[in-house]
């Protein structure tokens, strides 16, 4: 049997990685970061910032006054500011509200063509989703923008959206993601107060939507830090979720963005411990024909790969790893 290069070699031996379910791609929402689809200025900020998605809301940062007001103002924001590459999204109201079908025809007719997301609040089951899905196809047919490419986030924020998140996750070919609202889904369940100890209280909500997610294989992203002024805490969120296996997390503040991506990016030395374990992992299968290999005083075979593989194609995405899988200038 011919030799497979090793994995420093770059394009090469992907072809040996595609044959694996690691080598999956991974998107990177390490933050999202929100803001009022009615103040120009903010939304600038956010343009700027060091964020991977930005979220342009017209619902629960919106104030009732300005939500129809709001919708040029959020138009205006997409045509005009430069996101630098950012995922760009939209957050319009609930579907149950009056506001919800101008909210989309409105902003969407107008710059569709720089429109990457729509994040949908309030959903109960998979009929909501197929409901904004169908809208935004009529949508794309009207105004001649390109089928499909506007996808969907989908916040899961009740009871009800909880134990229906498996349909959810896979209801559409437009689902990216599943989004896990704390605010919302403790009001809904009757939570005492909004604790501190949001993974020890809702560790059930949090994991049930990442496994949704998972198995309909589309990213899951961590709710907010409401206590958004203790930094500690919003680290001390993202370390938590990092472990869980969210992909990112919630930012409600820009002091927040850099925290969270710090957390969601591997290290140098996690980088550098991926690599060699995969080339260690590629070398072992093509040389000996094993399918489990020690590496350190650790047992790793394919399923433990995935863990390594996801580290990889994050920095990759990051930029701090290249196309021949060598570490760049930026990582830490």
């Amino acid at each position: 049997m011919q030799k497979q290069a090793p994995l420093q070699g770059g394009k090469q031996n992907r072809g040996h990685w595609d044959q694996l379910v690691i080598a999956r791609s991974f998107n990177v929402r390490r933050t999202e970061l929100t803001c009022p689809a009615h103040s120009m200025k903010m939304m600038a900020k956010a343009a700027e910032s060091a964020a991977d998605e930005v979220i342009l809301d017209l619902e629960d940062s919106c104030a009732v006054s300005q939500k129809v007001a709001a919708r040029a103002t959020l138009v205006q924001a997409l045509q005009t500011l430069d996101f630098k590459g950012k995922v760009r999204a939209i957050r319009p109201n609930n579907i149950r509200t009056k506001y919800f079908y101008r909210d989309l025809i409105d902003v969407l007719e107008a710059a569709g063509d720089k429109v990457d997301v729509v994040v949908v609040p309030k959903v109960y089951g998979a009929e909501d989703v197929l409901f904004v899905d169908r809208l935004i196809t009529q949508i794309e047919e009207n105004a001649g923008l390109e089928p499909g490419r506007i996808k969907l986030e989908v916040l899961i924020e009740s009871a009800r959206a909880m134990l229906h998140a498996e349909e959810i996750a896979s209801c559409s070919p437009r689902m990216a993601s599943l989004i896990f609202g704390i605010a919302d889904y403790a009001g809904d369940i009757g939570s005492k107060e909004m604790t501190t100890e949001q993974f020890q209280v809702h560790h059930y909500p949090k994991a049930h939507t990442i496994a949704a997610a998972r198995a309909a294989g589309i990213d899951v992203i961590d709710n907010v830090t409401l206590q958004f002024r203790d930094l500690e805490q919003v680290r001390k969120d993202a370390e938590y979720g990092a472990k869980m296996g969210f992909d990112g997390k919630w930012a409600i503040h820009p002091s927040h963005i850099d925290i969270i991506n710090e957390v969601y990016t591997p290290s140098r030395e996690e980088l550098e411990r991926a690599l060699a374990i995969m080339e260690a992992y590629q070398k072992a299968d093509v040389d000996q024909g094993v399918g489990a290999i020690v590496f350190g005083d650790e047992m790793v075979d394919a399923a433990t790969l995935r863990v390594e593989w996801k580290k990889i194609a994050v920095a990759r995405k990051a930029g701090l790893v290249d196309e021949n899988n060598r570490i760049v200038g930026g990582a830490r």
